[in-house]
């Protein structure tokens, strides 16, 4: 019997920030966001980013590094499966995609050999088959991007808090990738996903992180973010 969970957001009191996911069937078979997500509601009135402070506009420096938040993936996550021998991509693959058949690699007993990505940013629907080329069509985008957090504060942040920023799985889909690589490290008053359908539930996980982090955002982006809330239905 086919069951089902909401995947969606919430954020903790502090810098913590949780994500419940949703299910579709069995652990062997968790279903993606953007196949199966549900637009969230907001209350009449309500601003996405309450509680968010604003700045004028993004200041970028010239001393971002990736290695800041970390070398690579690790296994420190809240994913669904998280401290299992699987990084955070390996996760996110399983959390995201549909269709899928796995294989052990290394220390993951169950990373996503074979998938179908229904992409929350295009609507287009994308082939997973690790190792070859199609790997690369499917790819995991912090939506707050990394660069951006840099500039709006993560600078400052201990090495372990940006770590797992880094690794959140609240800030965190699979996505195409020719989108993700034209998002770069832009902000939403320059780049929002092509699927307009989607503002909704952008805008509102977008807000959730940077509410969860205590991550300001720029005047320009709050106007974007809080015209894209305005497409959610009320509750």
């Amino acid at each position: 019997m086919r069951g089902r969970r909401l995947w969606w957001l919430a954020a903790m009191v502090g810098l913590t920030v949780l994500v419940a996911v949703q299910v579709v069937s069995s652990t062997q078979r968790q279903a993606g966001f953007a196949a199966q997500a549900q637009v969230p509601t907001i209350a009449p009135g309500a601003d996405v980013l309450a509680g968010v402070a604003l700045i004028p506009e993004r200041v970028r420096g010239n001393d971002y590094r990736r290695a800041a938040f970390g070398e690579a993936w690790d296994d420190d996550n809240a994913a669904p499966g998280g401290h299992n021998g699987c990084d955070t991509r390996n996760d996110i693959l399983a959390r995201d995609l549909t269709d899928k058949t796995f294989v052990a690699i290394k220390r993951c007993p169950s990373a996503v050999a074979t998938g179908t990505l229904h992409d929350p940013y295009t609507n287009a629907v994308v082939s997973f088959v690790r190792g070859n080329q199609t790997g690369a069509a499917v790819q995991i985008d912090h939506l707050v991007p990394l660069a951006l957090a840099w500039d709006l504060g993560a600078r400052g942040w201990p090495e372990a808090l940006r770590l797992r920023f880094a690794n959140d799985p609240a800030n965190l889909l699979a996505v195409a990738g020719k989108p993700n690589q034209d998002k770069g490290d832009q902000e939403p008053a320059h780049w929002m996903p092509p699927n307009r359908a989607f503002w909704c539930q952008y805008a509102v996980q977008f807000a959730e992180v940077l509410r969860g982090y205590a991550l300001p955002i720029d005047a320009a982006s709050a106007g974007v973010l809080r015209e894209a809330a305005g497409s959610c239905p009320t509750a």
